[in-house]
């Protein structure tokens, strides 16, 4: 079986530290929930600097900005990779609670 690519997630690091308290990453994008959206958005390698700027582009809160570095293969929910519109760019998304033990990496943005 092939290794799966790592998948990308930027967030703010209160989040992440809260969500390894509790054991799983349950926002699904910057100010929702995966219960709002029903998955959490993802990005590839190549896609994260985009998607953090649509997001985060002038960011000034209190916490500074970390990249989740997550193997999919140790997910245990699906992810999909899917587009916005038909026929359209498609982005890793995992529907369900992301484990903490899924993300292999926590690396700092910006």
């Amino acid at each position: 079986m092939p290794k799966l690519p790592r998948i990308f997630h930027i967030t703010e690091r209160s989040l992440w530290d809260a969500a390894r308290e509790r054991g799983t990453y349950e926002l699904s994008t910057r100010g929702r929930t995966l219960q709002e959206e029903g998955f959490i958005h993802f990005s590839t390698r190549a896609q994260l600097p985009r998607i953090a700027d649509l997001l985060y582009g002038g960011y000034d809160g209190p916490d500074e900005l970390v990249v989740l570095v997550v193997d999919p293969a140790l997910v245990g929910v699906p992810v999909k990779y899917e587009a916005v519109e038909p026929g359209g760019e498609e982005f890793p998304h995992v529907y369900g609670p992301l484990p903490v033990e899924a993300v292999v990496e926590v690396e700092r943005w910006g």
